[in-house]
C-alpha cells in the first residue's frame, strides 16, 4: 500500500455531480500582476516545498525568534476558504470536478497540543458526497516545535496589496512556473504579516495549474472568512476520525518472499504536517520522534486533499471495467474485524495464469476503522497476487496489505 501522490480548461456542467455551478469549477486564480508594487528576481535554489534543516537544537537566532503564533492559539481561531479542483480527460471536453469550502477551527487547547477539525461542504454548508471529502477530520497541532520547521517557496516573487476575507493585506506573492519544461503552474499569495491567519501560515489564494505529459486540470484555494476565538479551553475531541497526525499505521509486504513491516507516523507542529516511514517498531513508543520526517505546510497538505479528491476514483469501493462482480467478506487486521469488498481481475500476461485480489474497506468512515488515517482509508487494505493454475490451489507471490494501527497522540493530549 502506498502513500497517495501530491496531484480541461472548460469542465463541462454534465460532468460534475455537483449542484455548484459551473462558474465556481473555472480556475480563479488572480493575475501575477494585479496589485503588484514590486518584484524580487526568481530564486532557483529555493525549494519548492518545505525544507527540513537537520534535526537538533535550534540555533542561537532561533531560539530569540518571535514566539510561534500557535503558542498563543484559542479556541475558535478559525479560516475558511473557498476550494475547487478538476482534472480533464485526454482526448475529452469532459472531466471530474469538485468545488465547496474548507474549514480549519481551533477546537480546544491543552498544552503542549492544540485540536482541530478540518471540515470540508459545499457552497452552502452541507456535506459533500464525494467519499473522500464527506466526514470533518480531527488534527493535533503541537503548539511548538521540535526542530526547525521552515516553508520556502521558488519561483518569481512580488509585493502587493490586495482585499480579501472584507480585509486589506500587505501581501507578497511567488510565481513558479514551470510550464516550460512540462510542469505545473503554482501561484501562492501570502499576507506579509500572517496575523489571524496564521493557521495556514498567512495563506489569501493558492492555485496549483497542471501541464504536460497530458496532464490537464487544476485546484485552487481562496481565502473568504477567518475567525479570532476566546480564551475558553474548548473540549478535545477524539480521533476517531483522524486526518492523520497523531496516529500511525503499518503495512507489510511479502515481495518475492521477502517479508517486511513498514510503519507510517503522521505528526503536526506549528503549522506543518509530518510524515516519517520507519522498517518496522524502533521501540516500545510507536513513533519516537519525527527526526528528518517529511514536512508539508497544513495550507499545501489542504490544497493537497483537494487535489486527491479528483485524481483518485470518483466512487467508492473503485470498480474497474472488466473485473468480475465483487464479494463481500470479512478482512481481519490485528484485532479488527472489518467489513470488506474483494475485487478480482486477471494480472500479468504469460502462459501462467495469474489473478491479482483486492481487498477494499466496505465503508471507509465506519466504526471497524476507527482512528486510521484517512490516506489508509482509501487504499486497499491488502493486494495480493496469485498464481491459478487450471487445476490447482492458488500459490501467492506478492502481497501488500495493512497490518495494524494505532494513536500516538492519546485523546486528552497525553
Amino acid at each position: 500500500m502506498r502513500r497517495p501522490l501530491f496531484r480541461a480548461p472548460f469542465l463541462l456542467c454534465s460532468a460534475l455531480l455537483l449542484s455548484t455551478a459551473c462558474e465556481s469549477m473555472k480556475p480563479r486564480a488572480v493575475s501575477p500582476s494585479d496589485g503588484t508594487t514590486a518584484t524580487e528576481p526568481p530564486d532557483a535554489s529555493v525549494p519548492t516545498q518545505a525544507s527540513v534543516p537537520d534535526a537538533g537544537a535550534p540555533s542561537p537566532e532561533e531560539t530569540t525568534a518571535t514566539p510561534s503564533p500557535w503558542q498563543r492559539a484559542r479556541v475558535g481561531d478559525r479560516v475558511e476558504y473557498a476550494f475547487s479542483a478538476h482534472r480533464g480527460r485526454p482526448g475529452s471536453d469532459t472531466g471530474v470536478g469538485v468545488a465547496g469550502h474548507v474549514a480549519l477551527e481551533v477546537v480546544a487547547v491543552q498544552a503542549p497540543w492544540a485540536w482541530l477539525t478540518v471540515t470540508f461542504t459545499d457552497d452552502e454548508g452541507k456535506p459533500l458526497a464525494h467519499p473522500r471529502l464527506s466526514q470533518p477530520r480531527v488534527l493535533p497541532m503541537r503548539l511548538e516545535e521540535t526542530q526547525p520547521w521552515k516553508e520556502e517557496h521558488r519561483g518569481q516573487r512580488s509585493t502587493e496589496q490586495t482585499t480579501a476575507a472584507g480585509r486589506a493585506w500587505d501581501a507578497r506573492r511567488f510565481l513558479d512556473d514551470r510550464r516550460p519544461s512540462d510542469g505545473p503552474l503554482q501561484n501562492r499569495l501570502y499576507a506579509t504579516e500572517p496575523g489571524p491567519l496564521y493557521l495556514t501560515h498567512g495563506l489569501l489564494d493558492a492555485s496549483t495549474t497542471l501541464s504536460g505529459f497530458g496532464a490537464s486540470g487544476s485546484q485552487q484555494l481562496t481565502l473568504v472568512s477567518f475567525r479570532q476565538g476566546t480564551d475558553s479551553a474548548g473540549t478535545v475531541p477524539v480521533l476517531d476520525h483522524a486526518w492523520g497526525p497523531g496516529t500511525w499505521y503499518d503495512v507489510r509486504q511479502d515481495v518475492s518472499g521477502t517479508s517486511s513491516v513498514r510503519r507510517v507516523c503522521l505528526g503536526a507542529e506549528a503549522g506543518f504536517v509530518l510524515r516519517k516511514e520507519l522498517t518496522g517498531p524502533t521501540s516500545d513508543a510507536p513513533c519516537a520522534d519525527f527526526q528528518d520526517a517529511e514536512a508539508t505546510p497544513l495550507e499545501e497538505a489542504v490544497l493537497h486533499a483537494v487535489s486527491e479528491a479528483v485524481s483518485q476514483p470518483q466512487q467508492w469501493p473503485p470498480v474497474t471495467a472488466g473485473t468480475a462482480p465483487s464479494r463481500r467478506e470479512t478482512f481481519t487486521v490485528a484485532q479488527h474485524p472489518i467489513p470488506a469488498v474483494v475485487i478480482e481481475a486477471p494480472a500479468g500476461e504469460g502462459a501462467e495464469r495469474r489473478v491479482q485480489v483486492t481487498h477494499y474497506a466496505a465503508e471507509p468512515w465506519g466504526a471497524a476503522l476507527q482512528g486510521l488515517a484517512d490516506e489508509a482509508r482509501f487504499t486497499p487494505l491488502s493486494d495480493a497476487v496469485f498464481r491459478a493454475p487450471p487445476k490447482d490451489k492458488r500459490v501467492a507471490e506478492d502481497s501488500t496489505a495493512l497490518a495494524g494501527w494505532g494513536r500516538w497522540v492519546k485523546d486528552g493530549g497525553q
